[in-house]
């Protein structure tokens, strides 16, 4: 939009009443008002990164509370603070009018623990420029300076997982509230301060107040885009449960060369159970694992129509084969999966040993869709480790145990978050798709499910809200681990897409 553009609009916007101003923000004037906003948006993100924010320790967490309380205090929200068994949350609330239809938001303020160490910068709490180079090296830089560069990054834990969408989504309604326009339905925001920890005190919170919670829709401000970095809006969720195994050996580590060819090495047991949980393809073999899943030919039809191949996807990985459940990408993340996310035994690099170790820890995640319930899968999985000879104990093995069984496990396992699927082609998706049209002017991919876990459950299975994903950071933004960051480019487009769904009306029937 033109300078001289930009004043009529501004001009035009400080004289019509809020209701109707709504409808005015066009594609245009919305990257206007987007463009006058973005500095001090960048400040505020940048001031709000420097806030430690790992949900383990209380201190921190109410040190973000309180900076999220005097932001939607003054954004004349009405908040309230909600205590539970653990962590508390926040819960902040605006009306604007006794007949509009009720929009619930979802923030995540906590972000995964960080190991300094492992950082390319001092801390990473303090946010760092920079810029990609060709060879996909990154230079440090003092920051945005200048034309706008899209391709800038901020480095910070958190900077996509979620304090840019939730800085985001509060400085469009901060731009709303300056030019004195109303969002177009009444606003309602949940700020959870311990989603990486699993948000195990959020089910009994919206239980527990399920009238504040009233909503028609539900819009969750956390995700990454897309891999071909387009808008994107995601329409489920994957559940997770997870599982430790201990599988024992000798009683205590012993020489590798007094005892190898005599004592059993836990290792190979543990890798004989593993392999045999997955074919070759990736298939897992568990009986009944993938009982329930079904996919239509218009299920398929509509998943598919994402803009990706395989070969793009393990172009991006860096893998020659992908495994081989469903027929794409979207296909696969329709289905539970079996992970190995971390395995123990023995000690390696300049500190290995010549020993057989006494043990072998196996930590497994599977990811769950709504047909297949953690609790069933968990089952199958023990029932499957049964079937293959091994003894149970729930702690140590006894001496009597260790010279009566071969084969001894403990298993342990944990439910997360429950998975969740909003139909597409239905009022929310064309609520929110007309909405990113207008704020970008192009249309949203739109997936079925994403393949990690939000803790929706208790909205959408308690509530009955239909929930979306409304995903504003880069693909490659390294969330979870070290030199997590956040594109420029998104972070503006993210503040686009908030006003713009800020001021698309809803029409319920």
């Amino acid at each position: 939009m033109k300078p001289l553009h930009i004043l009529l609009f501004l001009s035009f916007a400080l004289t019509v009443p809020g209701a109707a101003r709504c409808q005015s923000l066009t594609t245009d004037s919305i990257a206007a008002l987007t463009d006058q906003a973005l500095p001090a948006a960048v400040d505020e993100l940048v001031d709000f990164l420097a806030i430690p924010n790992d949900g383990n320790y209380p201190e921190q967490v109410e040190a973000n509370l309180a900076w999220c309380r005097k932001r939607f205090d003054e954004l004349d929200f009405t908040v309230t603070r909600l205590e539970t068994a653990g962590q508390p949350l926040l819960f902040a609330e605006k009306k604007v009018g006794s007949g509009l239809p009720i929009v619930l938001f979802y923030l995540q303020i906590d972000g995964q623990p960080v190991d300094t160490a492992a950082w390319d910068q001092p801390n990473p709490y303090q946010a760092v420029w920079k810029r990609k180079e060709a060879d996909g090296s990154y230079t440090t830089v003092q920051g945005p300076e200048g034309d706008f560069d899209p391709e800038l990054r901020l480095f910070a834990r958190s900077a996509s997982d979620s304090k840019g969408p939730a800085t985001a989504f509060i400085t469009a309604l901060d731009v709303l509230q300056q030019r004195g326009i109303e969002p177009a339905y009444n606003v309602k925001v949940i700020m959870d301060f311990q989603e990486e920890l699993g948000s195990d005190d959020l089910p009994a919170a919206v239980a527990a107040h399920r009238d504040l919670f009233v909503a028609d829709y539900l819009v969750i401000m956390d995700g990454t885009r897309h891999v071909s970095n387009e808008p994107t809006l995601t329409f489920g969720a994957r559940g997770i449960a997870t599982v430790t195994l201990r599988i024992f050996g000798p009683a205590y580590p012993l020489h590798s060369g007094q005892y190898g060819n005599f004592a059993p090495n836990p290792v190979f047991q543990a890798a004989r159970l593993l392999a045999a949980m997955k074919d070759e393809g990736g298939r897992v073999l568990i009986p009944g694992f993938y009982n329930g899943v079904y996919l239509s030919a218009s299920d398929k039809a509509e998943m598919n129509k994402v803009p990706e191949t395989r070969e793009e996807i393990r172009k991006m990985v860096g893998i020659a084969q992908n495994e081989s459940l469903g027929e794409t990408y979207q296909e696969a993340l329709q289905y539970p999966s079996l992970n190995v996310r971390g395995l123990r035994a023995g000690w390696t690099g300049k500190e290995v040993r010549t020993l057989i170790p006494d043990e072998v820890i196996v930590e497994i995640d599977m990811r769950l869709v709504p047909e297949t319930p953690g609790e069933r899968q968990v089952d199958l999985l023990r029932q499957f480790i049964a079937e293959r000879g091994y003894h149970f104990v729930d702690s140590l093995p006894t001496e009597e145990e260790r010279l009566t069984h071969s084969r001894l496990i403990s298993f342990t396992s944990s439910l997360g978050s429950v998975p969740f699927r909003t139909n597409l082609d239905t009022p929310i998706d064309h609520w929110l798709t007309d909405a990113v049209q207008r704020g970008l002017g192009r249309e949203p991919v739109r997936m079925r499910t994403t393949g990690g876990s939000q803790p929706m459950g208790p909205f959408v299975n308690l509530l009955g809200l239909p929930a979306v994903s409304l995903r504003i950071p880069n693909p490659d933004n390294s969330i979870h681990a070290p030199n997590e960051n956040l594109r420029l480019g998104n972070f503006r487009e993210g503040i686009q897409e908030c006003l713009a769904v800020l001021t698309e009306p809803i029409f319920i029937d």
